[in-house]
């Protein structure tokens, strides 16, 4: 299928992100190592949602999954802060990002797309996970992190010609969405 990313983009745009740029799925590597940091846990989520290992499946089946689509872009949100201390604006990046994501992963998904969500950090839909005593409320607009995936956010980006840094006093959240 051909893809108008210049609309896609700017869908992106017009959901919050600050930068985007194109993914090529045959450079993503799914490292333990990567794995081995969610084990380590800490964000504090690991073995406590949906979207994180060890319910989000292997490295194997993350990348079987992946293996089905056939391109697709990054999103991030870079966040200028004032200071090396600007705590409200580091904890307010991550927030902004799930919103974005989620509105663009929503809105791709009502345009009948094939996607494959990979955000940073968890699933942000609920509040609480319903995670191991419940199934998932939203299967099919789960999305796990491209850490929890296997995936070395860095090593993407440089991969596919994307920035990871933006200089002193920024912090990126980077995503991805991959196409059929």
């Amino acid at each position: 299928m051909n893809y108008d990313f210049d609309a896609l983009f700017a869908l992106a745009k017009d959901c919050g992100f600050d930068e985007t740029g194109m993914l090529d799925p045959s450079t993503l590597e799914f490292m333990p190592e990567v794995r081995d940091m969610c084990r380590s846990d800490k964000c504090h989520n690991y073995n406590r949602s949906w979207s994180c290992p060890p319910a989000c499946g292997s490295l194997e089946d993350n990348a079987k999954r992946c293996k089905e689509y056939s391109t697709g872009f990054i999103v991030q949100v870079v966040a200028r802060l004032e200071d090396e201390f600007d705590i409200e604006t580091m904890m307010d990046a991550p927030k902004r990002f799930g919103a974005c994501f989620l509105e663009l992963s929503d809105k791709l998904k009502e345009m009948g797309l094939d996607i494959l969500p990979m955000g940073a950090g968890g699933c942000t839909r609920c509040k609480k996970c319903t995670y191991p005593d419940e199934p998932c409320r939203f299967p099919d607009k789960l999305y796990s992190s491209m850490e929890a995936s296997g995936l070395l956010v860095s090593k993407v980006c440089t991969d596919n010609n994307m920035p990871y840094y933006y200089g002193p006093n920024t912090i990126a959240y980077t995503g991805c969405i991959l196409l059929k």
